[in-house]
């Protein structure tokens, strides 16, 4: 990222709503072309459905118990993160053992400004957050391979493995993860 493409980090508004669907639209799409099923549309419309779904309820801070921040690049959202409770796809493949703690999600970033470190500084922020609220630990997953080798870099082993999820050699990955050692 050069200096002219600064990137900032907000909290969602309803102001960046519909440009942060466009981000799930673009990103979402392209996983599931990288990761060769690209074919499963109605898979794609789900998962693009989830996510404009979860930014929306965010919205209502007063009963929302979801966080979604944006990353925008020259006034453009570019980036998205999330903090809420535990998915059903953890809770399943973790057996329940961390139903009680909060899931980052929803990171996307615009395939064009992927390989930026738009995704890091949007995780630094992330942990910031929690830290001011006292959160100590998170988890996560995927199931989109390439974003595995991502996370195991980033995250180390994963907590649980749960091989064929998707189908053959397609395994869903759930990271135990603490904040404090996310915050450098």
């Amino acid at each position: 990222m050069n200096e002219k493409n600064q990137c900032t980090i907000a909290v969602l508004t309803m102001a960046d709503y519909e440009t942060t669907c466009q981000v799930f639209e673009e990103s979402i799409s392209d996983a599931f072309n990288k990761e060769g099923i690209g074919h499963l549309q109605e898979d794609i419309q789900s998962e693009i459905d989830d996510k404009k779904k979860k930014a929306l309820s965010s919205l209502d801070q007063a009963n929302s118990d979801t966080c979604f921040f944006i990353a925008k690049i020259n006034g453009t959202v570019v980036g998205t993160i999330s903090y809420g409770p535990c998915g059903e796809a953890i809770q399943i493949c973790a057996e329940h053992q961390l139903d009680h703690l909060g899931e980052l999600g929803s990171l996307y970033v615009v395939p064009r400004f992927q390989g930026q470190g738009i995704g890091s500084v949007l995780i630094k922020e992330m942990m910031t957050f929690l830290n001011e609220q006292g959160i100590e630990q998170f988890c996560l997953d995927s199931g989109y391979q390439r974003a595995q080798i991502k996370w195991q870099r980033k995250f180390g082993k994963p907590y649980k493995v749960v091989k064929d999820y998707w189908g053959p050699d397609s395994a869903h990955m759930v990271w135990l993860c603490n904040v404090s050692d996310h915050l450098k």
